[in-house]
């Protein structure tokens, strides 16, 4: 039992260590391919500007709707190519609000649409769907309720579209709230990761990568060849963008170009978030990996693709790892005390150091506050990534069973951070609650048990497997205790949705009818 037990968490370590081989293979990419960096290009003349629309998907986000469409309507584009559509499927009071404020932008000549369909069928990609078939623009850029494009966003990404084979410029994410908690920076530090290196790498070397949902702009020709917005994953952005890289289209992503954005502040926000971007990878990975396989990519491509979209398998072997890691740890003794034992140090570090190194450099990168201070805290972020173990490895779960379920948005606040707004994700279930509070009395017994016997390398070890399960499940059970219903209307007393056929108001006082949803069944 015991030989069992040690096997079990050595392979456990060494399968994660190919993971973190593929951190450490995208930071040689970035490197490697420096020279294959997007690079702005010189504005087009105004006669040539393409025709715009500006989708702006919104659900129940009363306290960042006005400026969205605020940023939106100061757009530097001209207004008879330019076009907003504000994607409204509300239940509480954003679309009066939405409704007040489009009145007051009207007088600056924006051509706005507050278009309010019948039922939330097919979520976002449901609503971005709806709202391209009412349009005859050229290009449709996409900015999520907490996101505030700068004025020259489009001027500064549609030079990239006179190459008729791009599909999509992506901007890099920054962050309005990232000082605002421990947990905010740590989302930074994991976001900056994800832009700049691994879309760095992606892009620079040739392999695929994907629209992030918000902060881009795609070539509608391209949305439509390659099927269209569809609904039966919850990345419906991550599905698009395979697609449409399958059927021959390019992506730039252009990391001068930056769209701040907002951060989950509440835990349950962040879980909620991280639950739906590890399930729909799954599911994504069960839809298109086949076909991946199947065309004529070079294997690189095919390789990076699968590492890509399977990358949260790791999640359920990290909440193994945090299981069995504190009794492995006991029985081997110290792992500093020997040679042999030694190997366990080494191998854990070989699996951790890549990910120190990834996002030290990300940091460096992306800037945004001292260097020092951040790489320091590198270490807790990768606990708080460990924290989200049975969050996530449940996403992956019900992902590889087929178990569906509705696309739970994030809730905005607006810099009102502890307010929420609206329908937001519901509390963790008390299974999973449950389950993250006993790994982390679990582990921090084990750091007990280790200092009581004096094994300090075992501390090490333990405590960064502690540290951050410990920090997110503590929060949770916090905000369980004093979660209220917040200023959305209990569910009973929601306002009747709005009967299709009474439309969409616009700016220039006329109704618009809602239509059907235009993509394909179920995304």
């Amino acid at each position: 039992m015991t030989e069992a037990l040690l096997t079990a968490y050595f392979v456990l370590v060494a399968s994660l260590t190919v993971f973190g081989a593929h951190r450490l293979l995208l930071l040689w990419l970035y490197v490697r391919h420096r020279e294959g960096r997007a690079a702005e290009r010189p504005p087009q003349p105004e006669a040539d500007l393409p025709r715009v629309v500006v989708q702006l998907p919104v659900y129940d986000e009363p306290l960042v709707v006005a400026r969205l469409l605020e940023a939106a309507a100061a757009l530097d584009w001209p207004r008879d190519r330019l076009e907003v559509q504000l994607l409204d499927d509300s239940d509480d009071e954003t679309p009066r609000i939405a409704a007040a404020t489009i009145a007051r932008l009207a007088s600056r000549g924006v051509r706005i649409d507050h278009v309010r369909r019948g039922e939330r069928r097919g979520f976002k990609a449901g609503a971005l769907a709806h709202g391209l078939a009412r349009t005859r623009a050229d290009l449709a850029a996409v900015f999520d309720a907490d996101f505030v494009p700068a004025p020259d966003f489009l001027r500064r990404a549609s030079p990239h579209f006179l190459d008729p084979r791009v599909a999509v410029v992506q901007a890099r994410w920054t962050h309005l709230n990232a000082g605002h908690s421990a947990l905010t920076r740590a989302q930074a530090t994991l976001l900056d990761g994800h832009f700049v290196l691994e879309h760095g790498a992606r892009h620079r070397s040739g392999r695929f990568f994907n629209f992030n949902g918000t902060a881009g702009i795609w070539r509608i020709a391209a949305i439509e060849d390659a099927g269209g917005w569809q609904a039966d994953t919850l990345t419906e952005d991550l599905d698009l963008s395979y697609r449409a890289q399958l059927r021959g289209w390019r992506f730039v992503f252009l990391p001068t170009l930056t769209c701040p954005g907002e951060l989950p502040a509440r835990v349950s926000d962040f879980k909620s978030q991280q639950h739906r971007w590890a399930k729909g990878s799954v599911e994504t990975a069960r839809k298109l990996l086949p076909r991946i396989w199947q065309a004529p990519l070079p294997l690189r491509v095919c390789l990076e693709a699968t590492l890509h979209l399977l990358n949260n398998l790791a999640h359920p072997l990290m909440l193994a790892l945090l299981l069995l890691a504190p009794a492995a740890l006991r029985l081997r003794g110290d792992p500093g005390g020997s040679l042999a034992r030694g190997l366990d140090v080494l191998v854990f570090l070989l699996s951790t150091a890549s990910l120190h190194a990834f996002y030290a450099v990300a940091a460096r990168e992306a800037g945004g506050g001292p260097l020092l201070r951040r790489v320091v805290a590198i270490p807790f972020v990768l606990s708080v990534g460990l924290g989200l173990s049975v969050n996530n490895a449940r996403g992956v779960w019900e992902a590889l069973v087929g178990r569906r379920s509705a696309f739970v948005r994030t809730p905005k606040t607006g810099g009102s951070v502890g307010s929420g707004s609206g329908t937001g994700p519901p509390p963790v279930g008390r299974v999973q609650l449950a389950l993250e509070v006993g790994v982390a009395a679990w582990l921090t017994a084990a750091v007990l048990d280790a200092l009581q016997r004096r094994a300090w390398a075992s501390v090490a070890i333990l405590l960064l497997l502690q540290v951050g399960p410990t920090y997110l499940a503590v929060r949770s059970v916090a905000e369980a205790i004093s979660r209220s219903p917040g200023p959305a209307l209990a569910p009973a007393a929601r306002p009747a949705r709005r009967a299709a056929t009474t439309g969409a108001y616009s700016t220039h006082g006329t109704q618009v009818g809602s239509d059907q949803l235009a993509a394909s069944p179920g995304e």
